[in-house]
């Protein structure tokens, strides 16, 4: 019986950013990071944003990890902010590689670990940026020991890495309410309570720890309604994961919050040393007194568009690919 063919496919994404300050901002710049990026197996087909009220200026570059990088400058008195960043993104199949077809994990820390006179190619000089403590991971004792047992002498380093990446799953608990985007990881390991962002720094402050070069992705995931249910505008979140270097195969990605290895329905967006790299907004204001962002993600498969947002919404983004 042969196997059932991995087509491509296509989604939707909405990411609403809203703003409603207390008292009116006199100046603004904020620095944007919604841009899927450009991978072997993602291509986006369109994006654009939509803000209000309209920036004075807006410049758009590539930062020094690849991500692109969109910055609005406000000059004028507002009293709210809006912004939306839609696109169109394809997904390819990836090749997800054999776990156990990896080299042990000891050889990876070993050949990527500092030797005077010892030289290195780019693309593990790159993962040598990825082995050190970061604003949201840290490089202890503590987390090596977790880690341990799921590197055994001579383990292959993927198998490894999807051992402790099932713990994770297995033994922390997913609680929104547990943390917020300032909670140290110590704290994370102690309660083992937290989000997305903290499972992966988690796993990323284990794998630095052993000398294993890994770095935290930010993205979207594909969500699914409960039996019965519509799926809903604005339901969605952002998302975290990581990846690891792993030699003869190049970065390979890991949920922790999912237990599974990201392939059909992880979007990227980018990533960094930790969250701080990668926050899909962030931004400085003159003014505003005390305010809090209402954030609403909508992913939706390309085939059911038109049933969530009415097919009078078609136009507004072409979907094609090129």
């Amino acid at each position: 019986m042969s196997a059932i063919p991995r087509i491509p496919v296509r989604y939707h994404v909405r990411h609403d950013t809203r703003y409603r300050y207390d008292q009116p901002v006199g100046e603004s710049r904020q620095l944007l990071r919604l841009t899927p990026r450009e991978l072997p197996w993602q291509h986006t087909c369109a994006h654009r944003l939509d803000i209000d009220p309209e920036p004075a200026r807006r410049q758009r570059f590539v930062d020094g990890l690849g991500n692109t990088v969109e910055t609005l400058h406000f000059e004028q008195d507002h009293e709210a902010l809006f912004i939306r960043a839609e696109s169109w993104v394809e997904l390819a199949p990836r090749d997800l590689p054999a776990l156990a077809d990896s080299p042990a994990w000891e050889s990876v820390r070993d050949a990527l670990e500092y030797r005077a006179g010892h030289t290195l190619d780019a693309e593990r000089l790159e993962a040598c940026a990825y082995l050190f403590e970061s604003r949201h991971v840290r490089v202890k004792r503590e987390f090596a020991e977790y880690a341990a047992p799921d590197f055994p002498p001579e383990a292959p380093l993927l198998v490894g890495v999807h051992h402790l990446m099932q713990r994770i799953f297995d033994e922390f608990t997913f609680d929104p309410e547990a943390t917020d985007v300032s909670t140290p990881v110590t704290e994370v390991f102690e309660s083992r309570r937290g989000v997305c962002q903290d499972f992966a720094h988690f796993m990323l402050s284990c794998l630095r720890s052993l000398g294993l070069p890994a770095r935290y992705v930010s993205g979207y995931l594909l969500t699914r309604p409960p039996p019965g249910k519509p799926r809903l505008v604005g339901a969605d979140a952002t998302h975290a994961w990581v990846a690891v270097y792993c030699p003869g195969h190049g970065w390979v990605d890991f949920d922790p919050t999912n237990a599974l290895m990201p392939d059909l329905e992880h979007i990227t967006l980018g990533w960094g040393h930790d969250f701080a790299d990668v926050s899909p907004l962030r931004g400085v204001i003159l003014g505003g007194g005390e305010h809090e962002p209402e954030i609403a993600v909508t992913v939706v498969p390309e085939e059911e568009f038109a049933t969530l947002y009415g097919a009078a919404e078609l136009p507004g983004l072409a979907p094609a690919c090129g």
